[in-house]
């Protein structure tokens, strides 16, 4: 996880992913709606699909104080741009997620028996999403991602998408075994031909 504590933590307001705890206060079972769109300030993704920098993020979320810290529930939605990684052409697409993490209390048991990179944190009666949303997205993204699921791809001889290419697209491909063959077929083919137009040309 890449939560962010210590030397990592910044200035942390009620503002974009970062949410303020004190109004639900620590009675265990107390909870509060939060319902925001959030403008990225950074890509969230992967190399060929992404969140990018400057989307808006919907965040539909209920906070719940528990024994040990606040648990977050809820759903983020966004669009996507990538680049389908068969036809190289680029995409839009839309990702829906629901989200649960829990966010430990200072001195907390959760707290002090787990290592600093294990699990998010309450920080100053703060909590920050934007470590959660990098990690949830990055792990729900595919690796190779298709801008269709029967996307063709590219010609393998000529790199054209087959998408566009029309059903009868194709090469004729030559064993190479042949091909010193083939180029003295044509040649002699070339040959025949000279020879012909010599010999219509003596005639007239």
């Amino acid at each position: 996880m890449s939560a962010r504590t210590g030397s990592q933590r910044r200035r942390l307001t009620d503002a974009d992913f970062v949410l303020d705890t004190r109004t639900l206060g620590r009675r265990a079972g107390s909870m509060r709606e939060v319902t925001r769109t959030v403008v990225t300030p950074v890509r969230i993704g992967l190399d060929l699909i992404a969140i990018e920098e400057g989307a808006e993020v919907d965040l539909n979320l209920r906070l719940e104080a528990v024994s040990e810290g606040v648990l977050i529930t809820g759903t983020l939605g966004a669009d996507l741009v990538g680049e389908c990684s068969r036809c190289l052409e680029p995409f839009d697409d839309e990702i829906q997620l629901h989200l649960t993490e829990l966010f430990a209390y200072p001195d907390s048991t959760t707290e002090r028996t787990t290592e600093e990179d294990e699990i998010y944190r309450v920080v100053d009666d703060h909590v920050d999403l934007e470590p959660v949303v990098i990690d949830a997205v990055g792990l729900a993204l595919p690796l190779q991602p298709l801008c269709t699921p029967d996307c063709q791809g590219l010609c393998s001889e000529c790199g054209v998408r087959l998408a566009i290419a029309g059903s009868d697209h194709g090469h004729e491909i030559l064993d190479p075994r042949w091909a010193g063959l083939a180029a003295k077929q044509v040649q002699g083919a070339g040959s025949a031909s000279n020879q012909t137009v010599k010999q219509e040309a003596e005639e007239i």
